[in-house]
């Protein structure tokens, strides 16, 4: 059966819309109050876990914000104006992500923020952003089913990521498939979608398993995958416990030819942290290698490993989408003070309101031509699957030749359309920030 991905799918799934509660009232002083005011520097949240189980990848994402500001400031700024970073460590806990944002907006004044890596996070942040029409930049891939107003999305959906995956692995190895993930709302969410790619290929799920995030004991799920004899593994774990999936893959003693793991996030950070022979021969789905050969990515990749930023040695998928994001947010910044004329007039809405169809070309991001999507605010690109090497580096097995758009509701079509001002549903209404 031949798969696009303009294929009307069943519906999966029953989940009721949630929509967030309306915006808090907040006092006219902070309402009067500029963001930014003359002569004073552009203030930016940096949300990510630089200690904890996702530290592993969330602190080269800090890194990096920190990285493409320097570069931003060392050209002049925006406006005349630095900008100034305000690093916040998350510590892996999604309390502190719901505890800092506030902070940030409130106390800090930030105009915008970078973070999160997990969907957890960026539901934790999201009923402050919201409240507050403020903006937030959440870098990493996701699964979908969302629609709000106040965040920007650089990573891959679904629809732009376990698409291309499952039918590749199903190809090449064969159509029994087990599923093994961090349990929380994004494997979970992840695996929904993958099950339809799967069902369309006439692939079969053996077995499904999760594990806590920081979970390092997978002996009883390799057990049972021993058992099963799947194909392929589909794997959602990420953090620490995806270095400790590929190690224990190893030492019980699979083989990646015979029965590979397919990762949404197994990249050149965790197979450094694992070490190039338990990362061999697996697959990951992503729009960014640090092996693409273009001069963007070659300048980005030597400038930054050779930065003061650079001591994590690679560069890495989320990375990329981070560095994407702040250079975004620029775009949509100097765009707003173009409008204004102001920089005082400026404000965290105008610059989300003004993202929508901003084009990152081929000298600016290392992927290649990207762009915000008018409608969901999410990022189109060109989905690749990479093979880890011995060296721990990626060699590219497909990419898509044409940019892929995103669909946050591809497997919930009786939820509706996400649109710039809301969900559209099927009976006319329109929701805002709908989880």
């Amino acid at each position: 059966m031949d798969v696009t991905r303009r294929t009307v799918f069943k519906t999966v799934g029953g989940a009721a819309l949630a929509s967030l509660a309306a915006p808090a009232i907040i006092p006219s002083s902070a309402k009067s109050e500029p963001w930014v005011a003359k002569g004073a520097n552009i203030k930016v949240g940096v949300l990510f876990s630089q200690s904890g189980a996702l530290a592993v990848v969330e602190n080269d994402s800090t890194q990096v914000v920190r990285f493409a500001i320097d570069e931003i400031n060392a050209n002049g700024g925006i406006g005349g104006h630095k900008v100034e970073p305000v690093i916040i460590d998350a510590k892996s806990d999604i309390k502190v992500y719901s505890e800092k944002i506030s902070q940030l907006i409130l106390r800090d004044r930030v105009i915008s923020t970078f973070g999160g890596y997990t969907e957890s996070s960026k539901r934790a942040v999201a009923p402050f952003v919201m409240a507050r029409d403020h903006l937030f930049y959440y870098p990493t891939c996701y699964a979908g089913r969302e629609c709000m107003q106040n965040i920007i999305c650089t990573g891959p959906l679904s629809n732009q990521h376990s698409f291309d995956i499952i039918p590749y692995m199903v190809e090449n190895f064969g159509k029994k498939v087990y599923f093994v993930g961090s349990n929380y709302v994004w494997p979970k969410e992840s695996n929904k979608n993958a099950r339809v790619w799967l069902e369309k290929v006439g692939g079969q799920v053996v077995g499904e398993d999760y594990v806590p995030i920081g979970g390092s004991e997978f002996a009883p799920i390799f057990n049972k995958i021993r058992q099963e004899k799947p194909d392929f593994i589909f794997s959602t774990v990420i953090g620490d416990s995806d270095v400790a999936l590929h190690k224990q893959f190893l030492a019980e003693g699979f083989k990646a030819d015979k029965t590979p793991i397919a990762s949404l996030t197994c990249g050149e950070i965790e197979s450094r942290a694992m070490g190039a022979e338990a990362a061999a021969g697996h697959f990951l789905a992503a729009p960014y290698f640090q092996t693409l050969e273009n001069p963007t990515n070659q300048k980005f990749v030597e400038n930054y490993l050779k930065s003061k930023y650079g001591g994590g040695g690679v560069t890495h998928y989320n990375m990329e989408e981070t560095y994407l994001a702040v250079y975004f947010w620029k775009a949509a910044f100097e765009k707003a003070l173009e409008n204004t004329g102001n920089i005082e007039d400026v404000t965290p809405r105008m610059i989300r309101d003004l993202s929508g169809g901003i084009v990152l070309d081929d000298d600016i991001s290392p992927e290649g031509k990207v762009w915000i999507d008018p409608d969901n605010f999410n990022m189109w690109l060109k989905p690749k699957i990479g093979q880890c090497q011995s060296n721990g580096q990626f060699k590219l097995v497909k990419s898509s030749p044409e940019h892929v758009g995103p669909n946050p509701m591809g497997i919930y079509p009786e939820r509706g359309v996400c649109k710039a001002d809301g969900l559209h549903t099927p009976d006319g209404k329109i929701l805002k920030n709908v989880l």
